[in-house]
């Protein structure tokens, strides 16, 4: 047998209008040949998976609320009463939209028709419908549908508004071809009395919220009977898509023209050219609903109209609801095909993230570990978790703030080092110092200066240490829980139940290891109380606080008499610059207060006789010598003294200070001075070492035993390894989404290399 010769013509196996893939390789029309149709009919199988993937994820995508991908879908938009609902039901071959006057559409309703096989039963029920806010209630009643639609309507924005909030409805049916469309709230242009003055925009915002998305597809419907230049539906796709690369023209009520006119020039192109074209269809009047008219007499009456019309029927073929259906369902598995590599990008990106999101979970692998093995795993976890957190080792370090081990070391660095440094040792004032050289004395006068006042006054300020040496160890412990706290561990956020016990035990062990910590730093403070080092190589020492002080008290003097000579005047005997014999400020080189022993006398008293009041040879207040004598002469008779009771509290005073006291007081001073810097520089290097070692180091030694010692319980594996609620359907729709995730991506890898060419 001769070869079969070379295919010339384009075959017109009508691929994408027969009903199934088993028809489609039973046509063997023209020259293709079996085994062409086969694989035309394989390759199209491929490609009808796509739709219903599509869809599946548009589903997934609203229940789970995760990103969103672009995904291929069908948008209608058109004027109001242009024919937009008549369209979509005449696609589903079933009435179940709302109808009315005015707007009736007024939330976006994405419609997904899914082609099912028929059952060869009673057709009524082989054709449903599902919402997918009532998931798995099948309607077969279509006018329970439109019920719904209705009612689901006014729920979200009452009776006159609207709302971009979508209802998603698919229907299953034997007679429809996988499709995804999106139903539109139709452009007005004048408000109406109720609704919101601001509708018109509105709606052409929602319209083109929905168009604007490279990948949907736009079906833009216009009425026949009105001129196509001012279609509000092709105004608008044209926005967005000026060059018509992904506009669908929709021609409708073609059958009511006007007499004389006709829809020719608008079906091919010559008005508005789209690339994707133009198609009439002929819906149902008025009076055919009324008449209860049904759809499918609707699309055959439909189609004897065209094929009999003497200026349509040569184009009979590209034009009615069946060939619309078929068209919408090819360019979409053609858009969807054009953006196979971008789409396959985009899916193994989010397979990726849900893959790490349910391995958060604990993914599908726990099934295969004991609970005592998944617990020593979560509890190993969180013990390095921690650890790593205070070492600086954690994989996410943050860059906007302090974390962890950095806040503990900005704690020993900045704010106790800052602290104990401020403490001043020098604040202790000089009355104090003198009152406690008296006290140690006791009854005596001491001749030297005494050492238990030092060492008494050392400890005291010594003391002052511990309270900001605690206050640090409490500060850490704070700093500590907090870790605990925020240690984002998916395991634990998971079973909420294991997350609180586990941070129980953690803050138990932290506050066991605190007393210890601050037991140990009070050790510290009393061991430097316990045993004055004079010796210590840093200390200023006796004979050297001796010779600064000394020099102290040189430059003082020196800084007097210069001042002294700046104020001596340039003339007199020596006599100060107001005096007299008997002055207040006596000449004759008498000190400026003195006398015979007057308080402030010249060689008699400022005012006095030889009795007077207030002083004669040296007394005070007295005659001859008698004390607190109001009024005294040579012989007034004497009177008994009384004592006066001492004061509850005795303070020793500076004013009253002798030279030596003085001395010694600021001596003693120094010497404080010194010593304390020594016992500061000692305390702030060992309470921060007491603290790591005590209460930070230890409890990383111990937390992972802890743990375990508390938690490894078999009768409370149960309780603890229950996850909660919320962490449950985070890992069911994480689950949901990787398996449609996984399944797009098949699809789509099996598909890629197909070209619609070939068709």
């Amino acid at each position: 047998l001769a070869p079969r010769p070379t295919q010339t013509v384009p075959c017109y196996c009508p691929v994408y209008l027969a009903d199934s893939c088993e028809e489609r390789v039973q046509r063997k029309t023209g020259d293709c040949g079996e085994e062409a149709h086969a694989q035309l009919a394989n390759d199209h199988s491929k490609m009808e998976h796509l739709i219903p993937v599509i869809n599946k994820l548009q589903d997934v995508f609203n229940a789970v609320g995760g990103q969103q991908i672009d995904l291929p879908q069908i948008v209608v938009v058109g004027a109001q009463s242009s024919g937009k609902s008549s369209v979509l039901e005449h696609v589903v071959g079933r009435d179940f939209l709302p109808r009315g006057s005015n707007i009736v559409t007024r939330r976006p309703l994405i419609l997904q028709l899914v082609h099912v096989p028929a059952s060869g039963g009673d057709s009524k029920y082989e054709e449903w419908g599902e919402f997918l806010h009532k998931p798995n209630e099948m309607m077969h009643d279509f006018k329970k549908i439109r019920d719904e639609i209705e009612a689901e309507t006014n729920r979200s924005c009452g009776p006159r508004g609207i709302t971009s909030a979508p209802i998603r409805l698919r229907i299953y049916s034997p007679h429809v071809l996988d499709l995804t469309l999106v139903d539109l709230p139709g452009l007005t242009k004048v408000p109406i009395p109720g609704q919101s003055p601001t509708i018109v925009e509105d709606i052409r915002n929602m319209a083109l919220q929905f168009i604007t998305k490279p990948n949907a597809i736009i079906l833009a419907v216009h009425a026949a009977n009105t001129d196509l230049a001012n279609s509000d539906g092709i105004q608008l796709a044209l926005e967005v898509d000026p060059n018509g690369e992904r506009t669908v023209g929709v021609i409708t009520k073609i059958d009511i023209m006007d007499k004389g006119t006709d829809a020719l020039d608008m079906l091919k192109g010559r008005v508005i050219p789209l690339k994707l074209g133009y198609v009439g269809v002929v819906n149902r009047s008025q009076a055919d609903i009324n008449s209860g008219k049904s759809i499918r007499d609707a699309i055959k009456s439909e189609s004897e109209y065209f094929s009999s019309h003497p200026l349509y029927r040569s184009l009979a073929s590209t034009l009615g609801t069946s060939f619309l259906t078929k068209q919408l369902n090819k360019v979409l598995m053609d858009h969807i095909r054009d953006n196979l590599p971008e789409l396959k990008h985009k899916i193994n990106k989010m397979m990726m993230d849900a893959q790490r999101e349910m391995d958060s979970y604990g993914g599908d692998g726990d099934l295969q570990i004991t609970p005592g093995g998944q617990l020593l795993n979560i509890i190993t976890a969180f013990s390095s978790a921690y650890c790593d957190a205070i070492d600086g080792k954690i994989r996410e370090l943050s860059i906007n703030q302090l974390y962890g081990g950095a806040r503990i070391n900005y704690i020993f660095q900045e704010i106790y080092t800052k602290c104990i440094d401020s403490i001043d040792p020098s604040q202790l004032s000089l009355d104090d110092i003198r009152n406690a050289i008296k006290n140690v004395t006791g009854t005596k006068s001491s001749l030297f200066v005494p050492e238990e006042s030092f060492e008494q006054l050392v400890m005291t300020q010594v003391g002052r240490l511990e309270d900001p040496s605690l206050d640090c160890v409490d500060h850490v412990h704070k700093e500590l829980m907090k870790i605990v706290e925020q240690l984002e561990s998916k395991d634990l956020q998971r079973y909420q139940v294991l997350r609180a016990r586990v941070i129980g035990v953690v803050h138990n062990l932290l506050r066991d290891r605190v007393q210890p910590t601050k037991e140990m730093i009070q050790n510290l403070i009393n061991i430097e109380k316990a045993y004055i080092n004079t010796t210590h190589e840093d200390f200023i020492g006796g004979g050297q606080a001796i010779g600064k002080l000394f020099e102290k008290m040189a430059m003082q003097k020196q800084e007097e008499a210069r001042q002294g000579q700046q104020q001596q005047p340039q003339s007199g005997f020596g006599a100060p610059q107001q005096s007299g014999f008997g002055a207040q400020q006596s000449g004759f080189g008498a000190p400026q207060q003195s006398g015979f022993g007057a308080q402030q006398s010249g060689f008699g008293a400022q005012q006095s006789g030889f009795g007077a009041q207030q002083s004669g040879f040296g007394a005070q207040k007295s005659g001859f010598g008698a004390q607190g004598q109001p009024q005294s002469g040579f012989g007034a008779p004497a009177q008994v003294d009384r004592l006066q009771r001492p004061p509850m509290s005795l303070k020793a005073q500076m004013s009253q200070m002798t030279d030596k006291e003085k001395f010694e007081v600021e001596l003693i001073q120094n010497l404080i001075s010194s010593y304390f810097d020594i016992v500061r520089k000692n305390v702030g290097d060992s309470v921060p070492k007491t603290i790591m070692h005590f209460l930070v180091n230890g409890s990383k030694s111990m937390i992972q035993n802890e743990l375990v010692k508390e938690l490894y319980r078999e009768d409370q594996f149960s309780e603890l390894l229950s996850e909660s609620p919320h962490v449950a359907e985070r890992r069911r729709n994480c689950r949901e989404l990787l398996g449609a995730l996984k399944k797009a991506n098949d699809v789509l890898t099996d598909v890629r290399d197909y070209n619609v060419s070939r068709v």
